[in-house]
Formats: C-alpha cells, structure tokens, sequence
C-alpha cells in the first residue's frame, strides 16, 4: 500500500537498489507510468519495466554474497507521465523525473542468505 500520494500525481516511479552489492549499488526493479491508485498488485507489472543491472526488464530478487543487504523500495509521485524507451536505465529515470516529483517515500528491507 502506498499512502499519501498527492492528488496531483499523474505517475509513480519505483526503483529498488541495493546499495551494498560488492561492485557497488545494484539495481534491481526500475519501472516507471505506473498509475497513482496507491496499491501494487502482488505478482503484477504496474507500469513500464527499464534496465535493471542483470540486463532484464524485470524484477531481481536478492540474493546477497555474503552478509546482510539493504534493498531500498523508493517510491516517487510525479506530476507527469515519463516518455522513455523501455531499455532506459535508473540514471535515465532519474534524470527524467528532475522537477517533476511531487512526494517521495521509501521502505528498506534486509536480507541475508542462510
């Protein structure tokens, strides 16, 4: 559930990263367009999947080498919808949304391999 979305939001955009991936922050989940209604649907694609770092439109789980990881879940509500090609990537998303964000939120999950 994604609450307090501004009234004026045309999109929301999330990107999950792993910032303590070895060869640094790792991009797991870039999607973008995805409707302001405030729930993501289990299992669902709710908008247009970019690059993500293993070279996929698509979600990556974790799946950390050693140790514990943070995944951050960063929720962006923008006041436009994003005109991008599907094999754009988190820089380009970011790039994009600059002046158009209207609230931000995220949620940080921890995750270690037995």
């Amino acid at each position: 559930m994604i609450e307090g979305i501004p009234e004026a939001a045309e999109s929301l955009v999330l990107i999950v990263d792993d910032p303590d991936a070895p060869r640094g922050t790792w991009d797991h989940w870039i999607v973008w367009n995805i409707p302001p209604k405030g729930k993501l649907e289990e299992d669902s694609v709710p908008g247009t999947e970019g690059m993500n770092d293993s070279g996929r439109q698509s979600y990556s789980g974790p799946c950390p080498p050693s140790g514990t990881h943070r995944y951050f879940f960063k929720v962006y509500a923008l006041d436009t919808k994003l005109n991008l090609p599907t094999n754009s990537r988190k820089r380009d998303v970011e790039r994009a949304m600059k002046g158009h964000i209207l609230a931000e939120g995220q949620l940080v999950g921890l995750y270690s391999r037995r």
